[in-house]
């Protein structure tokens, strides 16, 4: 069965992206600790990470304390940027980039079914912030640990 589905390369764009706006302002991430906390392979991570510099979403840093870090607080940065920093513009179909797109356009009932699923899905990736996906405490202090969750829970 076929899905309609968000890229393996976008899914780790985004990963990538929360673990950095879970750090402290200004505090960087190593491609490994990334790496090994989202479970994304280094090579494609590195990738990802050069895509997320060369839209301004990240910067690296060099040194004993470097690494990536955002370049804006995570509630500045959108998923909609995320998605189009490693793969450009989302297009739910063909057809909504343009009528010069789609050779049926002009006669084809679905035109403005895509359009309006086109509209939807981009102004949720846009209002959808880094900042609205961490915990509680916000920036800082990553995710928790363990013990902590296993508190939540049973709490």
């Amino acid at each position: 069965m076929s899905l309609m589905q968000v890229s393996r390369r976008v899914d780790y764009a985004l990963r990538a992206a929360i673990h950095l706006a879970q750090r402290e302002p200004g505090q960087a991430a190593s491609l490994a600790e990334i790496s090994a906390s989202e479970a994304i392979p280094k090579k494609f991570l590195e990738k990802i990470l050069q895509d997320l510099i060369h839209a301004g979403v990240a910067a690296s840093r060099r040194g004993s304390h470097g690494g990536y870090a955002l370049t804006r607080s995570p509630s500045e940065i959108s998923f909609k940027q995320v998605m189009e920093a490693v793969e450009g513009p989302i297009a739910l179909n063909v057809c909504t980039g343009g009528p010069s797109l789609c050779s049926v356009s002009p006669t084809c009932g679905m035109q403005h079914v895509w359009a309006e699923g086109q509209r939807r899905l981009v102004d949720l990736f846009a209002a959808t912030r880094l900042s609205d996906l961490l915990p509680a405490g916000g920036i800082g202090g990553g995710r928790p640990a363990p013990a902590s969750r296993a508190v939540a829970r049973e709490g």
